[in-house]
C-alpha cells in the first residue's frame, strides 16, 4: 500500500491543493459543472480524513478565488448554496475527527448568510487539536499581498510602526495565513500546470506536485501518492546537495 511507502518522521506540516477540475468531470459524466461540484465535496472529505490520519497539521484548500466571481451568476449562486450546505453537513465530521476549521480570504465579499455559516463552523470546532483545515474563500495571492501592504501602510502613516522595523517577518504577520507555516507541498489536479494566484508569498519554497487526476477523483490515497513523492525530493532552500547531506 502507497500508505506503507511514507516515512512518519518526514510528513509536510503544511500542504496546500489547489482542486481544479470539477467542471471538466461533469462534462465527461455528461452533467452540468454544478454537479461536478457537488462531487467534488466527496473528495474534500476523503484527503481531510487522510490528511488527519499521517499527520498533516495544516491543509489549504483553494475553493474559490476572487477571479471565481466572474463566473456565470447561476454558477456562482450555486457554489454559496453548495458551500454553505456542505459546511453544515460536514461540522460533525470535523469534530468527531477532531479538526478545526479555518477560513483565509475577503470573506466580506460573501453574502451575510455564507458569512453566518463559516464563523458559526470556527466557532463549533475552534476547541479541536487536531489537523488545521483551512478554507480559502474569494482569496488570491495579489489580494493578500495587496491587503498587507494596506495595514503597514496605515501603521505607517499613524506611526504604530518605523519604516526601518519591517522585514519579511513583520510584512508575514500581516498575511491572511500569519501564524500559519509556509507550505512545504502544494498539488494542483486535473493536469493544469500553474499556480493561478494562490500563496503567492507562501509557496516561495515549496514543492509543486501536478497530476493529471480530476478533482472529483482524488482521494486519500492520491494525497498519500503526493506526499510519497515529496518525500523522495531533496530540499535544499538555496544551498548545495553536499551542504544539506553535511
Amino acid at each position: 500500500m502507497i500508505i506503507d511507502q511514507i516515512k512518519t518522521k518526514c510528513i509536510p506540516r503544511h500542504v496546500a491543493v489547489i482542486m481544479d477540475g470539477n467542471g471538466r468531470w461533469a462534462e465527461l459524466h455528461g452533467n452540468d459543472r454544478i454537479y461536478g461540484h457537488r462531487q467534488g465535496v466527496d473528495a474534500v472529505r476523503s484527503i481531510v480524513e487522510g490528511a488527519g490520519e499521517i499527520g498533516v497539521e495544516y491543509l489549504t484548500l483553494y475553493a474559490f478565488s476572487t477571479e471565481n466571481w466572474d463566473r456565470p451568476k447561476e454558477e456562482v449562486n450555486a457554489l454559496m448554496s453548495l458551500l454553505v450546505d456542505a459546511i453544515v453537513k460536514e461540522i460533525d465530521n470535523l469534530n468527531e475527527k477532531n479538526v478545526r476549521m479555518r477560513v483565509i480570504g475577503n470573506i466580506g465579499s460573501f453574502p451575510e448568510y455564507v458569512q453566518t455559516k463559516l464563523m458559526e463552523a470556527i466557532e463549533n470546532t475552534s476547541d479541536n487539536t487536531g489537523l488545521n483545515l483551512i478554507l480559502a474563500l474569494s482569496y488570491s495571492g495579489r489580494w493578500d499581498i495587496l491587503q498587507a501592504v494596506k495595514q503597514i501602510a496605515d501603521k505607517l502613516t499613524s506611526g504604530r510602526l518605523q519604516e526601518n522595523k519591517i522585514n519579511e517577518s513583520v510584512f508575514m504577520s500581516h498575511l491572511s495565513t500569519a501564524g500559519i507555516p509556509d507550505p512545504e507541498l502544494l498539488i494542483r489536479t486535473s493536469g493544469e500546470n500553474r499556480i493561478s494566484n494562490f500563496l503567492l508569498w507562501q509557496i516561495a519554497y515549496s514543492e509543486f506536485y501536478f497530476t493529471p487526476i480530476l478533482w472529483p477523483d482524488f482521494r486519500k490515497e492520491n494525497l498519500f501518492e503526493a506526499i510519497a513523492d515529496f518525500q523522495r525530493r531533496e530540499r535544499r532552500f538555496g544551498k548545495t546537495s553536499e551542504q544539506i547531506r553535511s
